[in-house]
């Protein structure tokens, strides 16, 4: 269940970070489009993008931990 919420954080981060990046004013399905100002929404979506690759390594780590015990 972890697992799904880094790979969600990283789609609607990444999704949204090249949506503005490409200069697209359509904020599609990402959340972070809908929910916040225009001025923050490459900087919300490169923090989505960090949390869902930080929560993504995490879960990795553990997951090796347990099997080394």
């Amino acid at each position: 269940m972890i697992e799904l919420l880094g790979i969600i954080l990283l789609v609607q981060g990444g999704g949204g970070l090249i949506n503005r990046l490409l200069g697209s004013t359509n904020p599609s399905w990402f959340v972070q489009l809908h929910l916040l100002p225009p001025g923050m929404h490459v900087v919300a979506s490169a923090l989505m993008v960090a949390a869902g690759v930080g929560v993504l390594f995490a879960e990795r780590a553990r997951k090796q931990r347990r099997r080394s015990e």
